[in-house]
């Protein structure tokens, strides 16, 4: 071990040099916005860590407890022990929690580069220290006002001595040493108490409002008398005019020593609020799961033909979200949680054409051939990783524009981690148990403090992303009852006990009411980093085993009922559901679906090329119950009149054998738009368009069919539209993704070699000049080629500069092995490597010193 390594390090690049690597490691690992790029050295990694944007996002991911700890060392003195950070953390009393909790928390602030120095010098990296401290423009979380040192230095020499001398102390030569005095009597608890005991009563109650911030308060040209008391003394400080300061030193006396009001070393626990039978559960979120798949179904067999139209800024219309909510029978803020979560699958897009609309994608027509669970795992795999945010829907971004349904802003890149974090969170409570959501919310707030309500009264995002969470959760079968479901813990990638064990007596359903036992942990567990794609296909492969047969199968019959009705008492087979919606109009959905038979309904099914035989022998194969006559006798009737009547384009014509038929037509008032004029005995022509013509005379109650110039009855059928094919919309990342283990370990590798190439001692150059810094190496193309043949033959190591192809510039530290043809082959310590170098590339060369 070399010397520097058993001394104290005296910068963070030190400090990082005599970690080993499995401790940076951890670091890279929790910050990896520092290896992009990778650092060349250990020096580069430091500074980058010191960087105000790195320094802030770690921050932002620390939990309350280490940045309440930051914040304490924020305001102790430069370096601080750890018994000092000891007093600041748990006060006088010495709290046992907190001093219990205090190692874990200063090791991930170690750990993260935040803290460096063994425990008698402890130094918070100076950017962090600039972010925490407190200052009149951003005050400290800690309530705590500057030094006395900060806050006299801009004050008279002679009124520093008067302070002095009304405290009771001797006076000094100098405005340091009587600065220092002043600091060290506040720090005296004894004589401290002994000052406050002469304290006017009104003085007191000042410093009682004062002692746990803000520091600052305001004070007249000429303050009262108890205010000037403790003027005098220097227990309050001006720092402008009218404005005084209470010193760091006289608050943390008066709080008994604790920087902080409330320590928090302990996380709030996740309360259950009610416990159900782990079976009803996974039912639950079946039932909801499967109802999830068929409003998906709805959703895009509604836009099959054509969806709503793109909004010139993107997105839907306030209108048309409102018209899909209808059609779905539900509520415009879940209406739109399926459209977003129909695009984040890449099950719809705009299709891109003149006049741009929403349409289903090629996707969704091999989504729609899986089996139902695979598609409802695919669903559920989607909804965990998106960052699309559809509880945003319906608010205004930072230039106070509306959010709409499909359209930009609503990337939140925080969602993904806050979906995973409160499904583990659930994960943790015992099956079958739903939790109370306020805990939920309590906990999220106590491991991410710094993502918390930027104006005041304004809930966090992370909150607003946790509620939805909740109801997304549920609403997709995730979660049943509130409780996570056995299909959602193995989404999760959590341990789902055997379905085959028996549940425990106390799993039982209770009432809301029913508190389950509360375990506390004195160590807050490790928050658990999302599964790999790797790892997340295996656990949506175990989600789908389990969720299958919870689904129910679908059927092939429905029960028709006399009051034209159909009752479909489960989910039916695709085509039997596909043909009886052209024959029958959806009136009420829920555990049965009903369908009403209608003439329009019945007509549309004729319309699409079906007969009278056709629809009868259909109802007589699937139906469980006789064909009721009066359903009989509709479909007969209707059948009758369909196509009595012939509609073509003249621009449009009528035809119809029955001339008494055409007579009444023209006679009726209500065919005064249509504009009819006869032709003929069995003709009847208008300037109105063929579908305009249809949709009048059917308006009338006729049946007319629509036919083509050879006088054959045209087939009507839905014409299905699908975009291009689309790719699914990548989530928007919270940063660099975490490294795997390959890039880590080759990450530490290249920066201890370009650490070794900067740090190792090396000769001077053959001119006598030793490079300084990170200059690189100048030599002659002869030296530099006799140095390397030399190194050859002795086995040694040299130092070189090397441009790349790229004109990169970079040190290197290599041992050569051959040279010949204007290469030399060497093992490169900083690729750790062999490789082989063009000679006219290297800037130059330094042999290592003997050392």
């Amino acid at each position: 071990m070399s010397p520097e390594a058993n001394s104290a390090p005296r910068s963070l690049a030190e400090a990082l040099r005599a970690r080993d690597d499995a401790s940076l490691a951890v670091l890279l690992r929790s910050r990896p916005d520092l290896i992009t790029p990778v650092p060349t050295d250990l020096t580069q990694l430091a500074t980058r860590a010191g960087t105000r944007a790195s320094v802030l996002r770690a921050l932002e991911r620390l939990d309350r407890f280490a940045l309440q700890t930051a914040e304490a060392l924020a305001v102790a003195p430069d370096p601080a022990s750890y018994a000092t950070l000891l007093g600041l953390m748990a006060g006088d009393a010495r709290a046992e929690t907190v001093a219990d909790a205090l190692p874990r928390a200063l090791g991930t602030l170690r750990e993260q580069a935040l803290v460096w120095g063994d425990d008698e010098r402890l130094r918070l990296v100076r950017t962090a220290r600039e972010l925490l401290a407190p200052s009149p423009q951003h005050p400290s979380p800690t309530g705590l006002g500057p030094t006395v040192q900060e806050a006299t230095s801009g004050m008279s020499p002679g009124r520093i001595q008067e302070i002095v001398t009304t405290a009771g102390l001797p006076s000094t030569h100098d405005s340091v040493s009587a600065v220092a005095a002043l600091t060290t009597l506040f720090g005296d608890r004894k004589k401290m108490a002994r000052l406050l005991e002469g304290a006017p009563e009104p003085a007191r109650e000042v410093l009682s409002r004062l002692v746990w911030g803000p520091p600052y308060g305001q004070v007249t040209a000429d303050p009262a008398a108890h205010l000037r008391w403790l003027l005098d003394r220097g227990l309050l400080l001006p720092t402008a005019p009218g404005t005084v300061v209470l010193p760091r030193e006289v608050a943390l006396h008066l709080r008994e020593g604790s920087a902080h009001r409330a320590p928090e070393p302990l996380p709030p626990v996740v309360e259950p609020a009610a416990r159900h039978d782990p079976q009803v559960v996974d039912a639950t979120a079946a039932g909801q799961a499967y109802t999830a798949l068929a409003t998906v179904e709805e959703l895009l067999k509604e836009w099959d033909e054509g969806g709503p139209a793109v909004l010139r800024a993107g997105g839907l219309s306030v209108r048309d979200l409102k018209r899909t909510a209808v059609a779905l029978d539900v509520s415009e803020p879940v209406a739109a949680f399926w459209i977003e979560l129909a695009y984040a699958a890449g099950l719809v897009a705009s299709d891109g054409e003149a006049d741009e609309r929403y349409a289903p994608t090629p996707a969704y027509d091999e989504w729609l051939e899986r089996p139902p669970a695979e598609r409802w795992a695919r669903l559920a795999e989607t909804w965990l990783g998106a960052t699309r945010t559809p509880g945003l829907v319906g608010g205004r971004d930072a230039k106070d524009r509306t959010l709409s349904a499909l359209g930009p802003g609503l990337d939140r890149s925080a969602a993904p981690e806050v979906r995973h974090r409160v499904l583990t969170l659930l994960a943790g409570l015992p099956e079958g148990a739903a939790p109370d959501t306020e805990s939920v919310l309590a906990r999220l707030r106590w491991e991410r403090p710094l993502r918390g309500p930027q104006r005041e009264g304004e809930e966090d995002l992370r909150s607003r992303l946790a509620r939805w969470v909740v109801a997304e959760a549920e609403q997709l079968g995730v979660t049943g009852r509130g409780a996570l479901s056995a299909h959602g813990r193995a989404l999760l990638g959590a341990p789902v006990s055997s379905p085959s064990a028996e549940p425990a007596a106390a799993a039982e359903p209770s009432g809301p009411g029913d508190k389950l036992p509360v375990h506390h942990h004195h160590r807050p567990a490790a928050v658990p980093a999302p599964l790999s794609p790797a790892e997340q296909a295996v656990a949506t492969a175990a989600a789908t085993r389990l969720l299958a047969p919870l689904l129910p199968a679908p059927l092939d019959h429905v029960l028709l009922q006399a009051d034209l009705t159909a009752v479909a008492p489960g989910p039916l087979e695709r085509p039997l559901a596909a043909t009886l919606g052209v024959l029958a109009d959806v009136e009420s959905k829920g555990g049965a679906t009903v369908y009403r038979f209608t003439p329009a309904s019945v007509r549309r099914a004729l319309d699409a090329g079906r007969t009278a035989a056709d629809l009868h022998a259909f109802l007589a194969q699937h139906s469980r119950t006789p064909v009721p006559q009066p359903l009989a006798y509709l479909i007969d009737d209707v059948a009758r009149k369909h196509g009595h009547l012939r509609v073509g384009a003249a621009s449009a014509y009528v035809r119809c054998d029955d001339d008494a038929l055409l007579n009444e037509i023209l006679a009726d008032k209500r065919a005064a738009a249509l504009r009819l004029r006869r032709l003929a005995p069995t003709v009847l022509a208008t300037q109105a368009d063929p579908a305009a013509l249809l949709e009048g005379l059917r308006a009338m109650g006729y049946a007319p069919a629509a036919e083509s110039a050879e006088g054959d009855v045209l087939i009507t059928r839905a014409h299905a539209h699908r975009t291009p094919p689309r790719t699914a919309p990548e989530p928007v990342p919270d940063g660099p993704p975490p490294p795997d283990g390959t890039l880590l370990a080759a990450a530490i590798r290249a920066i201890r070699a370009g650490d070794l190439a900067a740090t190792t001692p090396r000769k001077a150059t053959g001119a006598g000049v030793l490079p300084a810094g990170d200059e690189l190496p100048r030599t002659s193309s002869a030296e530099t080629l006799a140095t390397m043949q030399a190194a050859v033959l002795t086995g040694g190591s040299l130092w070189i500069g090397y441009v790349n192809a790229e004109g990169a510039a970079s040190q290197r530290v290599i041992a050569p092995v051959r040279v010949e043809g204007g290469f030399v082959t060497a093992y490169d310590h900083t690729a750790d490597e062999v490789r082989t170098f063009p000679l006219h590339r290297i800037t130059g060369v330094a042999e290592l010193a003997d050392d």
